[in-house]
């Protein structure tokens, strides 16, 4: 290409720029904001993982993996007490689909931390599983015990708060009958009570409120 040829080029460059001025200085424009805006727009929010409920879940029942799911929440959000790592744990209550799984939900240590002061939670063995099927979280009884070689029936404790009562699978024992289930009862009232729940037929009536 010699000169003329290349001025001619050129200029005609020139005159196909100028013709698209305007595109090209909105292009230059658009790229700018568009850099000015990732530069200062805020980093994204904290969040943070919290296992809730993928269904809602009977009390009793022994936690899954299948039955929780992961939800990615802002870190406020997480409720106290919040547990990482529920399965294998078993439900003291009842958790709605998409509620997280709370220690109090829990039988354990939290469970325990959530009663009133001066009562003890413990597992106790009903005589009669088909009484421990009849009852929910919540029910109020007062607990009896019959001797079987005296034939004589004495109340335990009173006003005991029922706090779990397992799945049939998890509850039963080859080995024993009856049903365990979860209370809480008087401090005072412990010994007694376990002794009972080994030695003596278990029984309750539910407390008239």
């Amino acid at each position: 290409m010699d000169l003329r040829d290349f001025t001619n080029t050129l200029a005609e460059v020139r005159r196909r720029v100028l013709r698209r001025r305007r595109l090209i200085a909105v292009l230059l424009v658009a790229v700018a904001v568009a850099a000015s805006l990732r530069t200062l727009a805020p980093p994204p929010p904290a969040s943070t993982t919290m296992l809730v409920a993928a269904r809602d879940l009977p009390a009793g029942r022994l936690l899954r993996t299948d039955d929780l799911v992961e939800r990615r929440v802002a870190p406020g959000v997480v409720p106290e007490g919040a547990v990482g790592s529920p399965a294998g744990r078993l439900l003291a209550a009842p958790l709605r689909e998409g509620e997280p799984v709370t220690d109090v939900r829990l039988v354990g240590e939290g469970l325990a931390q959530a009663q009133r002061p001066g009562t003890t939670v413990l597992p106790i063995r009903l005589s009669d599983a088909g009484q421990a099927a009849l009852l929910t979280v919540g029910d109020r009884i007062d607990l009896l015990a019959t001797d079987p070689q005296a034939g004589t029936t004495a109340g335990l404790a009173r006003d005991v708060t029922v706090l779990a009562v397992p799945d049939a699978e998890i509850a039963g024992d080859g080995a024993l009958p009856g049903h365990l289930i979860v209370v809480a009862v008087g401090q005072l009232d412990v010994p007694e009570v376990t002794g009972a729940s080994v030695a003596a037929y278990v029984t309750y009536t539910w407390r008239r409120r």
